[in-house]
């Protein structure tokens, strides 16, 4: 059975760039893609009840008039919805991936997505919702639920969609970062690109061991791997490295035992985020 990638659209300006970043992997893994936009529960519905100060005549008109709004209001939801999946196809079919599903839902974006899961290999979507385009001290809504609750790999896209040649792993020998090497050793998508491991600990020795571990995975799979080590703060050792070398996405595990574990988990998983403008890949 072919593979499928998930996609979460809001219609924020992140969407284009997660169409193309999703169209990217898809190709990497023949896969088909699933486009999902997921309508809330209240979404279409008046923001306010003033029926409640008006007196029996007037409440009862202004009650059909709100009804008729909702009423307007939920299909003008339903046909945004379904613009935004069908501009999603279009720039797929433009890049190349012809099989695209439209799922168009109404409810909770999590329950949606784990009704999926069992089918899909990955998960796309945008840093920040449409609420927050242009805030930069807000992720999207859905995003850490989606992060602690997916099974599969969850990719992170940046505002701007850019070719993807130079990965920064951050590595601390953990559980999830060891399974992001085992799956990123049999993934078509890393097969020719260049990837650096980056360990970060107090110990110089340790960390270059810790790096070595992975290297050695990935080079026995193929692919071109190399190694860095840093003592401090791993903030500051993944900043200066995507600032400075040019990296065009960073992969992480979700979940750690080290200092680096407090950029996934809580408010330093939105600092991280944030802060980088390059996509990033979570591994669980």
């Amino acid at each position: 059975m072919m593979d499928k990638i998930l996609t979460l659209l809001d219609g924020s300006a992140y969407s284009k760039s997660v169409c193309h970043h999703t169209a990217w992997i898809a190709q990497k893994l023949n896969a088909s893609v699933e486009a999902m936009h997921v309508l809330g529960r209240n979404e279409g519905a008046a923001s306010t009840d003033l029926s409640g100060a008006l007196s029996l005549g007037a409440r009862t008109a202004l009650l059909e008039q709100l009804s008729a709004l909702d009423a307007q209001r939920a299909k003008l939801a339903q046909a945004k919805g379904h613009a935004i999946l069908e501009d999603a196809q279009a720039i797929l079919a433009q890049d190349g991936i012809p099989n695209v599903n439209l799922r168009l839902r109404k409810g909770d974006l999590l329950e949606e997505m784990r009704a999926l899961e069992g089918e899909i290999r990955a998960i796309t979507i945008g840093k920040r919702g449409e609420g927050a385009d242009f805030a930069s001290g807000h992720l999207g809504s859905n995003l850490e639920r989606i992060v602690r609750s997916a099974k599969v790999p969850v990719f992170v896209a940046s505002r701007e969609f850019r070719p993807i040649s130079k990965v920064l792993v951050a590595y601390d020998g953990s559980a999830s970062a060891k399974v992001a090497i085992d799956r990123m050793s049999s993934s078509p998508v890393f097969a020719d690109l260049d990837v650096c491991i980056l360990s970060v600990a107090q110990n110089q020795t340790q960390a270059q061991t810790v790096a070595d571990e992975a290297v050695s995975k990935l080079q026995i799979a193929k692919i071109a791997a190399t190694s860095r080590v840093a003592t401090g703060e791993p903030e500051d050792a993944l900043h200066n490295l995507v600032s400075q070398e040019g990296f065009d996405l960073l992969v992480m595990g979700a979940y750690g035992h080290s200092r680096i574990r407090t950029l996934i988990i809580g408010s330093t998983t939105t600092t991280m985020i944030q802060s980088v403008k390059i996509p990033v890949l979570l591994y669980r």
